[in-house]
């Protein structure tokens, strides 16, 4: 079982929101998945724009799961951001 951390898209047309989530790589990218663990707004300005829940990523990231190159570098941006959840 081959576990990734990815974006699901949700939201409206131009107006795009992401969930962070946990899913197995050979589900459809906005299918089912296992975990919910944050979501990103590319649209938001301010500290507001991605929420993690970090101890549920370093949870996966200690069981295996790869991070995509886009959440990967939301996890970095979201480590040294104080206001994360």
């Amino acid at each position: 079982m081959a576990v990734v951390i990815r974006l699901r898209r949700e939201g409206k047309k131009g107006r795009p929101v992401y969930r962070i989530v946990v899913a197995e790589k050979r589900w459809p990218a906005n299918g089912k998945y296992l975990e919910e663990v944050g979501f990103y707004n590319p649209m938001a300005e301010g500290p507001d724009f991605c929420k993690l829940k970090m101890e549920r990523v370093e949870y996966w990231l200690q069981k295996g799961a790869k991070p995509t190159e886009t959440v990967n570098h939301l996890i970095k941006k979201a480590s040294k951001n104080v206001a994360v959840h």
